[in-house]
């Protein structure tokens, strides 16, 4: 039986004092959909059965390019993420996984993998790091990585690369996440053919490295660092990137990496029609990637992007397994609370997306009737759902209110206490 981190004690008081409105709010939703001819069990179940991967890096406090402002207790190391991870599993059960960073959470394998099974917690896709230095680095990555204009900066990022697959290959990870900062800053600075070209030979010597039961997830970026031009920057040249290496190659979708304006869920649509896409990292934004919550800006995109996943999984698209993570930067709020309230609202996209009348909605697009098209979408969206994530919850062994469970755990000031200060002013994110 795993531990928690948080008393059971305290989960079942805070559930006590909100269980009988639950159960009220419930029944009443459930008399609604019934109407809709929708079985408001079915919806539940499925929801239990979703699940969102937790960023390692998430757990600690963010920054911006000017500042970065610790917050109390942050994790000192990744065990001490693990253990954050672990208060959010236990009050949303939600988050099953976490998703490592190397090398900024390298251990001994055996040790995290061990830390991890206390909790009951399993690791989701590894993400390698060749967008910054490491202290004992012998190459840098100021100029590139994978497409560097150095043979040998190359190999030393394809080396890390499967570094990244032998730590997980002992975790029981299954997926490596590639995400590179390489680009220009400057119009002539690289000769963009030949940069690609360079990237795509080095890939492929990664995609060489993976197990036979791994994929390999391609992660496009518009801006930043780089700001003239990024080697892999939209999602077209993703696509290509996953063609040309392979079976085994697909295409994640950063919520934020995209140009504003951008129609983020017909991306999402032409990737399952072409049998590319591999997952994606959720996170919101107002101006560019900001790594805001998710669902805080726009959670109506949220629940158009679900729109497709769950049109795409009632259908039985052909290889459609994609993997969930949140990827947020948290500078102002508690990031394990932030974390839980974003597991929440991925789950109330994906249960919204479930209420959608398909019957419905096929005929008024076969008919070319836009208003009763966009409207029966609406329908599933004004849905408030809440009940049913919240059941879902307390079925699972959860929180109904997780914030409210947590912060009476006071879990934030105990860690502070335990886990010396940090000291701020640098920039960048963690």
């Amino acid at each position: 039986m795993s531990e928690s981190i948080i008393s059971a004690d305290i989960v079942d008081k805070s559930n006590a004092a909100r269980k009988a409105d639950l159960e009220r709010d419930y029944a009443s939703l459930g008399e609604r959909l019934d109407r809709r001819g929708i079985a408001i069990d079915a919806i539940r179940d499925k929801v239990e059965k979703f699940a969102v991967a937790i960023p390692s890096w998430g757990v600690g406090t963010g920054g911006t390019r000017f500042a970065r402002f610790p917050g109390a207790g942050e994790p000192r190391d990744i065990f001490d993420k693990i253990e954050d991870c672990a208060v959010i599993k236990q009050l949303t059960q939600a988050t099953p996984t976490v998703s490592l960073h190397i090398p900024w959470d390298k251990a001994d394998p055996n040790r995290l993998k061990q830390a991890a099974s206390r909790f009951g917690l399993g690791f989701d896709a590894m993400n390698s790091n060749t967008f910054s230095d490491t202290k004992d680095q012998k190459l840098s990555y100021k100029f590139g990585s994978l497409s560097h204009s150095d043979a040998g900066t190359r190999r030393q990022a394809v080396e890390h690369n499967l570094e990244c697959i032998e730590i997980g290959k002992t975790l029981g990870s299954r997926a490596l996440t590639v995400w590179i900062g390489d680009g220009s800053n400057f119009p002539g600075q690289v000769n963009f053919a030949k940069a690609f070209e360079r990237y795509l030979d080095a890939m492929r010597q990664v995609y060489a490295g993976l197990p036979a039961d791994w994929k390999l997830f391609t992660e496009h970026k518009m801006y930043e660092p780089a700001f003239y031009s990024t080697v892999v920057q939209d999602w077209g040249t993703n696509y290509i990137i996953a063609k040309e290496l392979g079976d085994k190659a697909f295409c994640l979708v950063d919520l934020g990496h995209h140009a504003p304006n951008v129609n983020i869920e017909m991306i999402v649509s032409r990737l399952i029609q072409f049998k590319k896409l591999g997952g994606f990292h959720f996170n919101d934004s107002k101006y560019g990637d900001d790594d805001l919550d998710a669902g805080s800006i726009d959670p109506y995109r949220l629940f158009l992007v679900f729109n497709e996943l769950v049109d795409a999984e009632l259908s039985g698209a052909e290889g459609f397994d994609p993997a969930h993570m949140l990827d947020q930067s948290h500078n102002v709020t508690d990031p394990i609370e932030s974390l839980m309230l974003s597991a929440v609202e991925v789950q109330r996209a994906y249960a919204q997306a479930l209420l959608v009348d398909r019957k419905a909605l096929e005929g008024f697009q076969d008919g070319n009737d836009a208003l009763m098209a966009t409207q029966t979408l609406k329908a599933a969206y004004r849905t408030d759902v809440e009940p049913i994530l919240a059941m879902a919850r307390l079925r699972t062994g959860g929180a109904i209110d997780p914030v409210a469970a947590y912060r009476a755990a006071g879990y934030r000031a105990k860690v502070a206490a335990e886990r010396p200060a940090v000291a701020g002013g640098s920039g960048g994110i963690v």
